[in-house]
């Protein structure tokens, strides 16, 4: 390995880890200041002065200042490592997301899509671990829900993914990108669709926050966290956010195709990601938490059914086409 590659390879890190702690703090500003207008909440508004530009930093001192507790009766191995198995699968899988073409990736995987949807499984297990090794009823009972929740929205995420696989010929994620066509956004808007709302789901975001419903069980897996671990497991809420949205724009929107893609294709990729991710901002502030009852239904009665109508429908017009 010559000096140039071993440059290269530095560079592609170094882009992956700016976009890691630069692109969730940003969703999480913007989500600030979102809700602030929206649901008349002035608070946001204040930190800093001019439109309260500093409340995300007052946040990270705010939780770097709280005391870090670990309960006496909890398993303390699995209690600390719970925030960074929640975090570290959403900066793994940002290696394999291309922003523009010409090789703008870090890892050009040749199974991308795959690759992308097993980590992404893996970080649901912080929130299972935390549940477990808190020794708290409601703690144990978050970690259920978010177990039952993964259960019924894994299976449309990945048949919905699969469908967009199927059409495009290849796993690889640059290789789907390349394959897109305008057409597909009527095509496979049902699959969109899908996989969108469950990886909601899988992000325990509104209105599927059943796992961390204040209301009932205080908050969740997450009750007995505080300090920095409780703002690591914030951290990876909105950098699955960024992941969610960056995989929607690469394999239902075409990632960098539009005007000038060749110079300017990673902006067109940025793009469509934030757009989504304000969606995911909207969404929150605008419908109530489902039922338990309500949250199941919909993925198996509703999202599986049109995943696999998607699928089929996939699978013919391949054949045919």
């Amino acid at each position: 390995m010559t000096i140039t590659d071993v440059l290269e390879v530095v560079l592609r890190i170094v882009l992956v880890l700016g976009v890691f702690l630069v692109l969730p703090l940003l969703v999480g500003q913007t989500e600030h200041k979102a809700m602030a207008h929206m649901q008349s909440r002035l608070g946001p508004m204040y930190a800093g002065g001019f439109h309260g530009w500093a409340q995300l930093v007052a946040d990270g001192v705010k939780f770097a200042q709280k005391e870090d507790i670990v309960p006496a009766a909890a398993d303390r191995t699995v209690f600390k490592l719970a925030p960074a198995v929640a975090l570290i699968p959403y900066l793994v899988v940002l290696v394999a997301i291309p922003l523009g073409p010409n090789g703008l990736v870090a890892q050009n995987l040749d199974a991308g899509l795959f690759f992308v949807l097993a980590v992404m499984a893996v970080g649901v297990l912080g929130a299972l671990m935390a549940g477990w090794a808190s020794a708290n009823k409601f703690s144990l009972l978050g970690g259920l829900r978010t177990a039952a929740q993964l259960m019924a929205y894994e299976l449309p995420f990945i048949l919905a993914a699969a469908s967009v696989a199927m059409a495009a010929g290849t796993l690889s994620l640059p290789g789907i990108v390349e394959a897109w066509q305008p057409w597909w956004l009527l095509w496979q808007l049902p699959g969109a669709v899908v996989f969108f709302i469950a990886g909601l789901a899988e992000l325990q975001r509104p209105p599927f926050d059943m796992p961390v419903a204040d209301s009932e069980i205080i908050f969740g897996a997450f009750t007995e966290y505080s300090g920095l671990r409780f703002a690591l497991f914030l951290l990876a809420e909105y950098a699955g956010i960024v992941v969610l949205c960056a995989l929607t724009t690469v394999l239902f929107l075409g990632g960098w195709h539009g005007p000038f893609e060749d110079w300017l294709g990673w902006v067109w990729t940025l793009l469509k990601t934030m757009i989504l991710a304000f969606v995911v901002i909207w969404l929150r502030v605008s419908y109530p938490r489902l039922r338990e009852d309500q949250l199941q239904r919909l993925a198996w009665q509703g999202l599986v059914p049109v995943a696999l109508g998607q699928l089929a429908l996939t699978g013919v017009v391949a054949v045919v086409v």
